[in-house]
């Protein structure tokens, strides 16, 4: 017996888990997902997670499966069915099976599938010894806000960054870093954490929602603007961000050394704090 899934409101084995081939997000990559993180047996982030999912189904016109406490329901059973301590559930909706057509077919089922996933996130080693970090290019589609299961562009870029013994892939267009093949990007410059703004070039993190409040309550200065390749190189620190890494420190570029090579404090603290903030909603004591 493997790991118990979700497809279309059964759960299941993974091994008897089936999609048609003309499944329209095996076609087309015509769907959206989500991903997030368990700690303690408990979903983090849930109202932030709910408000992107639901804005990247309406982009795509593609309506709930099912009720969104039906939709928690289910992550939690994936939790309890796995064992999954701490880890993550990954889901995903395409628009469902029809003829391969590019238009939009109309009065057919969603496919709606899920699983869960076991990893050690708060007691990551990378947390210790930070990552290495290689810019590419970034050549994907426009609309990089949608969580579209199309993740091709990303699936490329982490693959050159991996070839060169990076942990992750900072992407750039016309100079400055959009974001990581699958994490949002900061820097720090005299005590203060520079990031992207949010817009169709970027992702909503949920983390980075997550760590700008935390930022904004502990008085640390934050400054959300584009930042370039050559600022990030020049920077004091450096960071990465995701759901099932929470923050991670970049201690080099490029190959260059980022401030002294360690994991610098900002990193350290935003990292501690979101930590602390996760295991408050799980119930546990620090």
């Amino acid at each position: 017996m493997g790991k118990t899934v979700f497809l279309n409101k059964e759960y299941m084995d993974e091994s008897e888990a089936k999609v048609s081939i003309f499944d329209r997000g095996f076609v087309f990559g015509d769907g959206v997902y989500e991903v997030v993180p368990v700690v303690a047996k408990t979903v983090l982030d849930k109202e932030p997670f709910l408000q992107r999912f639901e804005r990247s189904l309406k982009e795509l016109e593609l309506a709930w499966p099912m009720s969104k406490e039906e939709f928690l329901s289910m992550i939690d059973e994936l939790i309890k069915r796995n064992g999954i301590q701490e880890g993550g559930v990954y889901m995903q909706v395409t628009r469902g099976v029809a003829p391969r057509n590019f238009g939009y077919p109309k009065d057919i089922a969603p496919t709606v599938m899920a699983f869960g996933f076991k990893k050690e996130i708060i007691n990551s080693p990378y947390a210790k010894s930070g990552v290495k970090v290689v810019t590419v290019d970034d050549i994907r589609w426009k609309r990089r806000d949608i969580k579209s299961i199309a993740l091709l562009g990303q699936c490329m870029a982490k693959e050159q960054a991996s070839k060169q013994g990076a942990f992750e892939g900072w992407m750039v267009e016309d100079g400055f870093v959009t974001e990581g093949t699958s994490s949002s990007a900061y820097i720090v410059k005299d005590g203060k954490i520079i990031t992207r703004p949010l817009s169709n070039s970027i992702l909503s993190g949920i983390r980075r929602k997550i760590l700008l409040e935390l930022a904004k309550e502990h008085k640390i200065e934050l400054e959300q603007r584009l930042f370039s390749v050559k600022e990030a190189l020049e920077a004091d620190e450096a960071f990465l961000s995701s759901a099932t890494t929470f923050v991670l420190p970049i201690i080099e570029i490029d190959g260059k050394q980022i401030g002294d090579g360690k994991p610098g404090k900002i990193a350290k603290k935003m990292r501690e704090m979101y930590i602390d903030s996760a295991l408050k909603v799980a119930g546990v004591k620090n």
